[in-house]
């Protein structure tokens, strides 16, 4: 894979705003490290997904093997694995150790560096319960980190716990991006029987504007009576609004995915190995061909109650000026005879403000929500949760 960073990446030092005073109270060896919660005992019914070995990738033959691997996935499934993406296991420990710290903080120091919600900026610290689950609020915090380029610099400021660690959490951020998002969206192009492999790939550059991110989260336990007021967590499910989400390996079960037979399976904590799951965006771009999988995360076995879930995840997004039109010269596509899915042209930007305001904002999803409960995004696209 090209531009791989592995554990020789060399972390840049701290300077300007990134600077902390006393940032040795913040090292590793004065951190309470996270520790893995047990998998559990119970019988679940599992999803059945692929699992890409990215070593692979460089063989001779190795990005066409792949490719046929994935095929079947993108286009029915939407969930699969990865391994082997050239980040080792004491760096994605760091990361978990450093997201149990920050939620560890106290609300009123975590709520200075909460998100915009008017105006639909998700980056920084949201808060739980802001919306309804059965009879109570949610219980899910998230951590935000924009993109490491000018075009963010110096717009967000962090806790010090997270500014003594910025360098190190830049360099894992761009490696997730040049090592498994950019190798997957050539494997999509030869899915789709691209004349360029590098089609995606040139919509998704790291330097140039668009809203990916790296997310810290955590699903906070519930006792008993909050599980069943809850109705376990087993509300509708969504579409991811980005291109990719990846999601690291943590053992604490509960999120699903919505198969063809509308039936709910749950993905299982595969070691050494990320979740990927396609979203909006790509199905955007390929008239609905590739699947952006309904998921959600229901309350966890009763074996796993007494745990916090937490959670590393990077959401890969085009650019910002990206026109989410359906993709011409893909034999692949044109043999499906797909649609665009708006009747005008929109762009990531219009896209992404449109999905997320009534993502951060539950009250003006109830405002616009229909009798069959879609809601009307941007150019007559209708968004719905799913039961």
């Amino acid at each position: 894979m090209s531009a791989t960073v592995t554990e020789t990446a060399q972390v840049p030092p701290l300077t300007g705003a990134d600077s902390v005073k006393n940032p040795e109270q913040y090292d590793f060896n004065h951190l309470k490290p996270y520790v893995h919660p047990p998998e559990t005992k119970e019988d679940l019914p599992w999803a059945e997904l692929v699992t890409l070995d990215l070593e692979d990738f460089d063989r001779p033959g190795g990005k066409e093997r792949l490719a046929k691997q994935l095929e079947h996935a993108v286009h029915h499934v939407g969930f699969f694995y990865v391994k082997n993406f050239g980040l080792p296991q004491d760096q994605v420990d760091r990361q978990f150790t450093l997201a149990r710290n920050f939620f560890s903080l106290p609300v009123e120091e975590k709520l200075k560096y909460q998100v915009d919600y008017a105006n639909a900026d998700y980056n920084g610290y949201r808060r739980a319960g802001l919306r309804n689950v059965g009879k109570v609020k949610d219980n899910t915090e998230m951590y935000n980190f924009a993109k490491f380029t000018k075009d963010f610099e110096g717009k967000y400021n962090h806790p010090d716990l997270i500014k003594a660690h910025l360098p190190e959490i830049e360099v894992f951020a761009k490696a997730l991006h040049s090592n498994v998002v950019l190798p997957l969206l050539r494997l999509f192009a030869i899915v789709l029987q691209l004349p360029d492999e590098e089609y995606l790939v040139k919509q998704h550059t790291y330097e140039k504007r668009s809203e990916d991110h790296f997310r810290y989260m955590i699903y906070n336990k519930r006792t008993p009576e909050e599980h069943e007021a809850s109705g376990y967590g087993q509300s509708g499910g969504h579409t991811d609004l980005g291109s990719l989400t990846l999601l690291f390996r943590q053992p604490v079960a509960g999120l699903q995915i919505l198969g063809e037979d509308g039936k709910w399976t749950y993905v299982s904590a595969q070691p050494g190995t990320i979740t990927v799951n396609l979203a909006d965006t790509l199905s955007h771009l390929t008239g609905g061909y590739l699947k952006s999988s309904v998921h959600r995360v229901v309350a966890p076995p009763r074996d796993q109650w007494q745990y916090d879930r937490t959670g590393l995840l990077y959401f890969a997004r085009p650019h910002s000026d990206t026109i989410l039109y359906p993709i011409n010269d893909s034999p692949v596509l044109q043999k499906a005879g797909v649609k665009p899915r708006f009747d005008k042209p929109v762009t990531m930007a219009e896209w992404v403000k449109a999905k997320q305001t009534v993502q951060l904002n539950p009250d003006i999803y109830e405002k616009k929500k229909r009798e069959d409960g879609s809601v009307e995004l941007i150019g007559g696209y209708k968004d719905r949760r799913y039961e």
